[in-house]
């Protein structure tokens, strides 16, 4: 699996740091907001999160540490989505018109 590179996330986590303090210094200024929303995306984007916060929080995290933690919090957990998954135990028969 590819990891984003150390030095693109730190300038986007900065840049989404730098644009959420000109934004709640200044809330009705839409290109501060927009600004925000798009660095937002793009930090979500890199670190594979929906949420722009938790993008942030394991960007943070991501640069604290190695790539190992990046690559073990992509990993789905062990969790059931509702999903059913085909699992053959044993051969299945062929119909009359197959042989």
């Amino acid at each position: 699996m590819l990891q984003p590179a150390k030095t693109e996330v730190a300038r986007t986590l900065r840049s989404y740091r730098a644009w959420e303090r000109d934004m709640l210094a200044r809330p009705d200024d839409r290109t501060a907001r927009a600004a925000f929303e798009d660095c937002g995306y793009t930090l979500c984007v890199l670190m594979g999160k929906r949420c722009a916060r938790e993008a942030a929080d394991a960007a943070e995290q991501y640069l604290r540490t190695g790539t190992d933690t990046l690559r073990r919090e992509r990993r789905a957990p062990n969790v059931r989505t509702g999903v059913a998954r085909l699992t053959v135990t044993r051969p299945v028969p062929c119909l009359p018109a197959e042989t």
